[in-house]
């Protein structure tokens, strides 16, 4: 193998300068200020600030309402989490198979990527809409009077099946570029072997997906916490208190709304290690059964 040289040895640094400006501007900064300002009581016009140490995490952990919002995030997030992979790895597989039109197939399936998660919102509204919604109008046939807005369970639903919808063309991208990865030796093997499709893929094609799969799944747990705020905030805007939301949109709310600038960032440093643990238990023990090799 190759190897680069440089004239300097200050040379790499300077490249990698940049990068390390941003994430330390936008991303570190950020998160040391919020952690000192959870310690904080802070007047909401800047005029100072009282220390009140733990205050605000007990608070925020005490609170009926926080613990309700953070069991929806969880339901919220696994169910994201699953249909995302789930979905994108059924449309990846059927792609992977088609033989004739599988370009305009993909261009499809791909093109909902592109879409702004606060227009994927917009776009949801309109199909859960009570007046005009396709959707509203479908469940109505089977007895289903959906209200999204209006209902817990029906906009819990609609926020669902919309950030789903969201995600699956970014999981479809990554599934498929792993599908087409596998070698055609192996798949020739594996037929011959194996006549069953379904146990085939199960033991051939699943366990040489494992490594494009376990990092889905660290983007789809992020995507799902995280990214799906321009969703949320579309379709519960000035009426959240009747809907259900998450713990990001709980910040964005005391935070911005509220003008409670020390609960918000304890909630935002608490979410941090929440993920922060997750994360970790993913790479400890979910990693242990991915081979790259």
């Amino acid at each position: 193998m190759k190897r680069v040289q440089f004239d300097s040895k200050y040379l790499p640094y300077l490249f990698i300068a940049p990068q390390m400006a941003v994430i330390f501007i936008f991303f570190y900064w950020p998160s040391v200020q919020a952690i000192q300002s959870s310690f904080y009581l802070e007047d909401p016009f800047g005029f100072g600030s009282t220390f009140v140490g733990f205050a605000n995490y007990t608070d925020t952990l005490k609170s009926p309402e926080y613990l309700g919002i953070a069991k929806f995030t969880a339901v919220f997030t696994v169910l994201v989490t699953f249909f995302s992979l789930a979905l994108g790895l059924l449309l990846a597989v059927k792609a992977d198979a088609v033989i004739r039109g599988n370009a305009a197939y993909k261009t499809i399936l791909i093109s909902v990527y592109a879409i702004a998660p606060p227009v994927a919102g917009l776009i949801g509204m309109m199909f859960f809409d009570q007046h005009i919604g396709p959707f509203v109008r479908f469940a109505a046939l089977f007895g289903w009077n959906m209200k999204v807005g209006l209902d817990y369970f029906d906009t819990a639903f609609a926020m669902v099946f919309i950030s789903v919808w969201k995600q699956i063309p970014y999981n479809f991208i990554f599934f498929l570029s792993g599908l087409q990865g596998i070698p055609v030796s192996v798949r020739e093997a594996a037929a011959i072997d194996c006549r069953s499709g379904l146990r085939r893929f199960w033991t051939v094609t699943g366990p040489l997906l494992m490594p494009t799969g376990f990092f889905l799944l660290i983007i789809n747990f992020t995507y799902s916490l995280f990214d799906t705020f321009g969703v949320i905030d579309v379709m519960v805007k000035d009426k959240a208190a009747n809907n259900p939301i998450t713990l990001v949109y709980k910040v964005y709310m005391d935070g911005f709304r509220g003008n409670d600038l020390g609960g918000s960032s304890a909630q935002s440093v608490i979410l941090m290690i929440v993920v922060l643990v997750l994360t970790i238990f993913q790479f400890r023990f979910i990693e242990r059964r991915v081979h790259y090799n």
